[in-house]
C-alpha cells in the first residue's frame, strides 16, 4: 500500500519525536516535572507568537480559544466588527452572537481578502465598535488577510484587534508585538505539528486592561485566572498532559530551526503547489492574498470534488480536503502545513492530476512536477515575501 499522506489543512502529519513523546508514561500536572515543562513551553510559545506577554495553554480546540477571546474581552451588548470572508469568519460572528455581542458583519466574497479601507469605513460608520475580529488565514478559502495593516489601523482608531491565527502561527509571519496585535490565538493541529486538543492565546497589555473591565462570564475560559496559573507554570484546569509533553518537543524544533527558516520552507512549498496547479491547467481559487500552508483549487465544470477526493484517498492513500458550504464539491484544498515536505507535495500533485483525468478532466502537461520542483528550489534561494 502507498504511504498515507495527510495533505489536509489540519490535522497534519506528526514528527517522529512528537509521536514518541505522546507515548511516554503519564506525569502529574501539579508536580514539579510538569511545571518544568510548562516553563520551557512558555519560553517557546512566546518565541513562536513573537510576544513578551504570557501565552496561555488551553485544553480545547482552536474554537475554544476563540470563545475565550470573545467572552474575556467583550461584555454583552458591546459592538464588534467581524470580517466574514469564509466559514471561519462566520464562526467569529456565531460565537459573538451566542455570547450576546452586537455583531457588525463585513461580508466578502469567498476567495477575497479584506481591504483595510473597508474596515476603516466600517469603523467610521460605527464609532462605538469595540474590536475587530479577523482570521490571519481563512482556512476555508486559502486567503491571507492583511493583518499587519489592520492592526496598525486599529491602533490609530483605538480598537482592539483579535486575530485567529489557527492556520497561520508557525506557518507564516504573524509577530504579535511587532504588528501590534491585541489578541492572537491558535490551535495545536496545524502549524504546531501536534494532534488536536490544545489551543493557545496571548493578549497585549491594553487587552489585559480591557479584561479587567469585563465581568468574567465563562467558568472554564477565565483568562484572568488562566494568566495567574500560567505565570506559575500551571494551567487553571487539568490539561491534556501528553499533548503538553509533545508540545515541548515541537517548540524545541521551532527554536532550533528558527522561524525564518520554517517560514521560508512554508513559502517555498506554497509556491511549489501553486506552480504545479497552474501547470496542470487548473485555476487557483485565491489568485492573490493567498495563504501559506494551504492551496485552494477551483475544479473545472463537471468534476465532482467529493468523488475526486474519495478516489484520491481510496486508491492513492492521499488525503486532501474539499470545499465547505456552497463550495462543497467545487474546490479542493491541498494542505502543506506542519510536518510535510516537498516529496509529499509531489505525491499530492501526481494524485490530483490522475484523479482529475479519471473524473473526465483534461491536463496535457507532461512537466508539471518538474515545474513545481523548480519553483520550490527557486523560492528556497530567495527571501520569502507576503504577496498581495
Amino acid at each position: 500500500m502507498d504511504k498515507l499522506r495527510l495533505l489536509t489543512p489540519g490535522p497534519t502529519p506528526l514528527p517522529e519525536n512528537v509521536r514518541l513523546a505522546l507515548a511516554r508514561d503519564m506525569i502529574h500536572h501539579r508536580k514539579q516535572d510538569f511545571k518544568d515543562i510548562m516553563i520551557r513551553v512558555q519560553d517557546g510559545l512566546q518565541y513562536l507568537f513573537g510576544t513578551k506577554e504570557p501565552v496561555m495553554t488551553l485544553t480545547s480546540s482552536g474554537s475554544g480559544a476563540m470563545s475565550a477571546a470573545v467572552t474575556g474581552l467583550f461584555a454583552p451588548g458591546e459592538k464588534v466588527l467581524v470580517v466574514e470572508a469564509g466559514k471561519f469568519g462566520q464562526r467569529w460572528s456565531e460565537i459573538s452572537e451566542t455570547h450576546g455581542l452586537d455583531v457588525v458583519a463585513l461580508p466578502l466574497a469567498w476567495g477575497q481578502a479584506v481591504k483595510p479601507r473597508d474596515v476603516e469605513n466600517a469603523l467610521s460608520r460605527f464609532p462605538d465598535i469595540s474590536g475587530v475580529l479577523v482570521q490571519a488565514s481563512e482556512t476555508s478559502t486559502g486567503v491571507l488577510h492583511p493583518v499587519e495593516e489592520l492592526a496598525r489601523l486599529c491602533r490609530i482608531k483605538n480598537k482592539l484587534i483579535v486575530v485567529d491565527g489557527i492556520s497561520a502561527v508557525g506557518i507564516s509571519p504573524c509577530p504579535m508585538d511587532e504588528w501590534g496585535i491585541d489578541c492572537l490565538l491558535t490551535g495545536s493541529q496545524k502549524g504546531m505539528m501536534l494532534p488536536p486538543g490544545l489551543a493557545f492565546i496571548a493578549l497585549s497589555d491594553r487587552a489585559w486592561h480591557k479584561t479587567r473591565e469585563v465581568r468574567p462570564r465563562n467558568f472554564y475560559f477565565n483568562l484572568q485566572k488562566e494568566r495567574e496559573k500560567c505565570l506559575s507554570g500551571q494551567t487553571l484546569f487539568t490539561p491534556a498532559i501528553n499533548l503538553v509533553v509533545a508540545l515541548d518537543e515541537c517548540l524545541r524544533y521551532f527554536q532550533k530551526q528558527g522561524l525564518e527558516n520554517i517560514f521560508k520552507r512554508q513559502w517555498a512549498m506554497t509556491r511549489m503547489v501553486r506552480t504545479g496547479v497552474r501547470s496542470l491547467g487548473l485555476e487557483l481559487f485565491a489568485g492573490s492574498n493567498y495563504t501559506w500552508g494551504l492551496t485552494s483549487i477551483r475544479l473545472p465544470p463537471g468534476i465532482d470534488g467529493v468523488k475526486l477526493l474519495d478516489t484520491a484517498a481510496r486508491e492513492y492513500n492521499v488525503l486532501m480536503a474539499g470545499g465547505q458550504d456552497h463550495l462543497k464539491g467545487k474546490i479542493v484544498r491541498l494542505g502543506h502545513m506542519g510536518y510535510v515536505d516537498w516529496s509529499d507535495l509531489l505525491a499530492g500533485l501526481y494524485t490530483l492530476r490522475n484523479v482529475l483525468v479519471r473524473q473526465g478532466g483534461f491536463s496535457g502537461s507532461r512537466d508539471y512536477l518538474e515545474r513545481a520542483m523548480a519553483a520550490y528550489e527557486e523560492a528556497m534561494d530567495r527571501t520569502y515575501c507576503i504577496e498581495r
